[in-house]
Formats: C-alpha cells, structure tokens, sequence
C-alpha cells in the first residue's frame, strides 16, 4: 500500500472535511492577498511622505521626487507596462495622474471603473514595479481634457456652478468621490500601496470663484480617508489665491524665473520646493503650427531646478493620445476657442506611441547622476508597421442611416445638447447633433451666434455652407415650395481651462434666424456615434459600391488586413475632415487643416486578418485609400515653432 493511501485510510470523514476547510480556505487567502495593493517596496510602512522642513522625507529619510505624467486614460491598456517601464528606465521614481470625472462616471450614478479605465489595476502595476505615485483625482483636471474632466451633464442645471460649493456641484461631487476613494483608499502608502501624495483639486488659483471651495474639497477627501500628504498645483499667480491651510502649495512652469522660486519660498517658508508641472512640451490645435520646445532648452532647465535642491515632476512625460471625441479646448482672453487636435504627443520625452526622443535621453543621462545604482536597461520599442493601402469599398450616406440611431427628439425650440432626453435623460455629451426644421423662403440664415462649435448647412441634404463663431451668416437659395433645413452641428471639444466653464454647452445654445424671423418647430437628432451606433452600422444591410461622387456627410467602410498587429498610423489623403473607427474604437479626428495630418493606430487594437474600418467624413474626399504608414506626420511635412504659454 503507498503512502497516499496510508494517509487515506488513517482519516476520519471529520478530518477530511477538516482538511478540506483548510485547503479552502488557503485557496480564499491566496485571492485575497492577490487582490490587495502590491509594492516593488514590501517593507512594512512606517512613515510616509513628509514636507515638515527643506526636504521631503520618506520613512523619515531624504527624498526627492522625479516624478513623470502618464495618464492611464490616454494610453491603451495593454501599454501600462511597456511606458510605466520606460519612465523608471529614465531614472524617474514617482509616476503623477490625474482621474477622468467625465469618464468613470458618463452618466450621473453610472460609474466605469473596468478594463481602459481600471484605476486601481494602473496602481498596482506602479507598485509593482517600484514606483510612488501622486494622485490627481480633481474633481476637475484641465489636462486638455474635454471640459477639464467634468461631465457635461452637469450643465443640464442652467444655474449650475462649476468649482464652487453650488449645492448641484457639491452632491456630484461627493457622490463620485464617494466611488473613487474608497478605490483610491487601500492603495496609499500607509496601507502598503504606493501612493505618497494626494492633489486637491487642480490650478483653482488660476480660477478662484469660491473661497469655501478648496476647504469643500480638502475635507471631501480626508473625511473619505485620505491620509497621505497633500498638494495644490498653481502658476506664480495662482499661488496667490490658491493654497490652503495644511497643504502643500507647488509651483508650475517651464521657463525656470527666480523670482517664482522666491516668491513660494516667502509663502512657504523651510518647506521642500516641487514644480509639480514642469512642462516638457505644449499642446497642438487645430489650424496652428505643431509646437516644439528644443530638447537642449528644456534639460537646461531640469537640470538647474534640481541643483535648485527641488523636486520635479514632468508634465507630460508621455502624452498619449485624446481618442474619441475627448479633446478640450484652448480659450485665451477673448478670442474664440481653439479645439486640441487628436494627439497629445506633447512634444513629451516619451512619444505618442512610446517611442524614445532626444529628450528622454539627455534627461536619463542627467537623472542617472542622482542614482547611486545604474539605472534599468532601456525596454525594447514597440514594432510598428506600414500596412497595404486600405482601399474603400462601400458607402453610406447620412441621411439613409438616421434609422439606426435612436428616436429622435421633437422640440418648438432649438435644445442644447446637454439638455436633450437622452441617455436616461443625461443628455449629449460627445459628437453631432442634427437640427432640422421647415422653411419656405429663401435669404439670410442668421445663427446669432448661437452654434456651438461648428455647422454644416443643408437645404434639402444640398450642401449649403459652414457656420461657426466666425461665420454666422449664410445666404440660403431659392426653392419652390416647404424644404427642408439641416444643420449637423458638431461639439469640437468643451474649453478645458478658464473662467468660462460653465457656459460650455454645444450645439444649438439658441435661436437662430431665417431673414430676422425665429425659425421654429425642430426634429433633432442625437449622433454621439457611440460603439452601439457604429456596430449596428457596420452590419446594416445597407452598405452600398462607394459611388463615383458619394454625397456627404457618409460613411465609408473598408479592410485594414494585418498579418501581424503591431502599430501603425493611418493617413488620410484627400480626406478633408471627419472620425475614424477601427474594430469600433474611436481613434479620434482628423482635419485636413493640421497640423495632425495621422492617427495612431495601437497594436493591441487590431487583430490578425480583417480588420473592420470605418470612415465619417463631413464634407468631401478625393481618395479612395487610406494609407496605414510607420510613422506620424504633421501638416505639410511637418511645421515646427517654438512654444508659446499663456499661463
């Protein structure tokens, strides 16, 4: 008789159920401990971060941070750990984000904290490989992020006050941070996990309506259970308005000034120093020139605040991409907005597809100076690959696909996409909006100024011409008898910094006028081109041969084939402005107007064999291909001009 057998016979059914209960529950404990915030650091935590004299502290020992931005939302998840990796490789130890409001919860009470959005997952892969992190979490962001993260269906409230104790903004807020904490709450130093610091709010310096705010949200925090060391973020202005008691203030800025770090030494006396934004680039919108900020410029400076004896963290280490329609906008005094293109490359250390530049190097080769151990090997870039042309195929016009979208909504008045009854009666947030109403007369179409952001006018699905803040009239022409008006009205992108947050509702925000006289009686309908949208498209069974002179808006489908998914750009000759959708995912606009002339197709997305591409262009379109190439590619070859900051 073996000896399993022995054991066997010489237990009691009472002691195999006992045996059983133990295996059990060992098996229960492994999944639990699995679950829990891991660290690269798996000594017990005594004392986190400290700011009580000149130097930070951690475990009561000298630390200095250098710190980069990556935002998990930006970066497909699959590359969390290929760009996490390649910042610690450049010598960096804390990694900084910011929280998405607008995303996690779309609609109110609805929250997303799965897969692209998997906050807690993002954290304990920082952990895991030996990084701190600096928590952002808002509730507002700015990050050139579509209404600075906010949601939109804040603005149904017409009363609404954004960043301030308005009552309909602080039961939002607490009931999102409600969600968020008590996912933030087991992964912060003192509980083993790896975030040391905690962000209040966001630059409200720079804002500054409520001065019972930044308490509002100080205390929404801690009475949630943060307990790590606190921060603000503001310019040199901002720090006159935007500290708090008991927190941390921190400078941002990319041109170094003495009189700055002064200045928040007076305020801030025998406390460590830290340019919490320390930009490594600037942002790109549409119509202008792709901005650069010479490599040799920016390490110059790095390397001075931290002879400085100051901490640093990089805004943005690597940018990543604004997919789907997320994308914020730039308002500067009273010029009109200007929309963020598609990629948030940043002109950062790290490229959009997390690739090395000259940057990352010069500045791996100065932090390296700061390790008293040589730093991680550099991890292998990602392969990318030029792909066949994809050449077009079928074709569908707008107007035939109204159908698939839901009911639409009738309204006597124009209504705001914020306040249509839609998406259990959120509204709009992202996309198009179709207004459409009788007219018998031809003359001057008037918008008052009143579309919000851009316009494409039609008489009877004949394109007429475009409206936006520029051009707010528009000659209709002459017709027999009642036609019919169309303006499909595009949200380019809600301005993410100012003091003009709470006006940021889009497309028709009024009355607008057919020869002085209020047009009346409106079908309106909603074109968020959600992935339910897009799937039922791609299998309609009304697709039909692309046509010789396809009118417009349609959609254009076609195959990208792939023998291998690795990553690659999709360039769009001859396209004039519209989204595309590979296997239902948004890449995000593009214009032909630059200086984004690509967009970046992710490995990951694709798969072997036939990949599902779809095209909505607004207004016209010369080629019958997209080319799928290996590298990005900027207006005319691509222009460059130094940055410039308003901040």
């Amino acid at each position: 008789m073996d000896v399993k057998t022995c054991i066997c016979v010489r237990l009691s059914l009472k002691q195999r159920y006992f045996l059983l209960l133990i295996v059990v529950a060992a098996v229960i404990a492994y999944q639990w401990t699995r679950d829990r915030p891991k660290s690269g650091r798996r000594m017990i935590h005594v004392e986190g971060l400290r700011a009580n004299s000149s130097q930070f502290t951690l475990e009561r020992k000298p630390f200095r941070i250098l710190g980069g931005s990556i935002h998990y939302f930006r970066v497909p998840r699959a590359y969390w750990q290929d760009r996490l990796l390649k910042l610690k490789a450049c010598g960096l130890n804390t990694l900084t984000t910011y929280v998405p409001w607008n995303l996690h919860e779309p609609e109110r009470g609805v929250f997303n904290f799965e897969d692209q959005l998997d906050l807690e997952a993002y954290l304990r892969l920082a952990a895991s490989l030996g990084l701190w992190v600096i928590l952002r979490p808002g509730p507002y962001i700015c990050a050139e992020w579509d209404l600075g993260g906010l949601p939109s269906w804040l603005l149904r409230d017409q009363n609404m006050k954004l960043r301030t104790t308005y009552p309909g903004f602080t039961v939002a807020v607490r009931s999102f941070f409600n969600q968020l904490m008590k996912r933030v709450v087991p992964h912060q130093y003192s509980k083993g996990g790896p975030i040391i610091a905690v962000q209040v709010e966001n630059e409200y310096g720079s804002y500054a309506k409520d001065e019972d705010y930044m308490p509002f949200i100080k205390e929404a925090l801690l009475s949630r259970g943060i307990t790590e060391l606190l921060l603000t973020s503001d310019n040199k202005e901002g720090l006159k308005r935007g500290g708090l008691k008991g927190v941390l203030e921190t400078i941002n800025f990319q041109k170094l000034r003495m009189d700055e770090i002064k200045h928040l030494d007076k305020i801030q006396p025998n406390k460590p120093k830290m340019v919490m934004e320390y930009w490594s680039g600037w942002f790109d919108v549409w119509g202008d020139l792709h901005h650069v900020f010479s490599a040799e410029e920016m390490v110059a400076v790095v390397r001075e605040i931290l002879m400085l004896d100051m901490s640093i963290n990089l805004y943005m280490f690597h940018g990543g991409t604004n997919f789907g329609f997320m994308s914020g906008a730039f308002e500067h005094g009273s010029q009109a907005p200007k929309h963020m293109v598609t990629s948030y490359d940043y002109d950062a250390p790290l490229s959009e597809a997390g690739d090395y530049t000259t940057k990352y190097h010069l500045l791996r080769n100065l932090f390296s100076l700061y390790h008293n151990q040589p730093l991680h090997e550099l991890p292998s870039l990602q392969e990318r690959r030029a792909y066949h042309p994809v050449v077009i195929l079928q074709y569908l016009s707008l107007w035939d696909c109204l159908n698939l979208n839901d009911k639409p909504f009738k309204s006597e008045k124009p209504v705001n996409m914020e306040n249509l009854p839609v998406n259990n009666n959120n509204g709009q947030s992202y996309g198009y909006t179709l207004y459409e109403t009788s007219i018998t007369a031809a003359g001057t179409l008037n918008s008052n100024n009143n579309i919000r952001d851009r316009a494409l006018v039609f008489v009877d699905k004949h394109f007429i011409g475009v409206m936006d803040n520029k051009t707010q009239e528009l000659a209709l022409p002459e017709g027999q008898g009642k036609r019919t008006l169309s303006l499909l009205v595009e949200n380019c992108g809600r301005v993410n910094y100012g003091k003009t947050l709470d006006t940021q509702r889009k497309g028709l925000v009024g009355d607008i006028e057919l020869n002085k006289s209020i047009l009346r009686g409106f079908i309106i309908h909603s074109l968020s081109l959600k992935p339910g949208f897009v799937n039922r498209l791609e299998s309609s069974g009304k697709w039909m041969s692309t046509p010789q002179r396809p009118s417009f808006p349609g959609f254009f489908q076609a195959k990208l084939y792939v023998d291998t998914s690795k990553d690659t750009f999709i360039k769009l000759p001859g396209w004039g402005k519209g989204v595309v959708f590979i296997n239902g995912r948004n890449l995000g606009r593009y214009w032909t107007i630059g200086p984004q002339q690509t967009l970046y197709v992710p490995g990951p997305w694709l798969h072997r064999g036939n990949n599902q591409v779809i095209v909505f262009e607004e207004q016209e379109t010369d080629g019958p291909c997209l080319w799928p190439i290996n590298r990005p590619v900027g207006g005319d070859g691509g222009p460059l001009r130094e940055t410039e900051h308003f901040g």
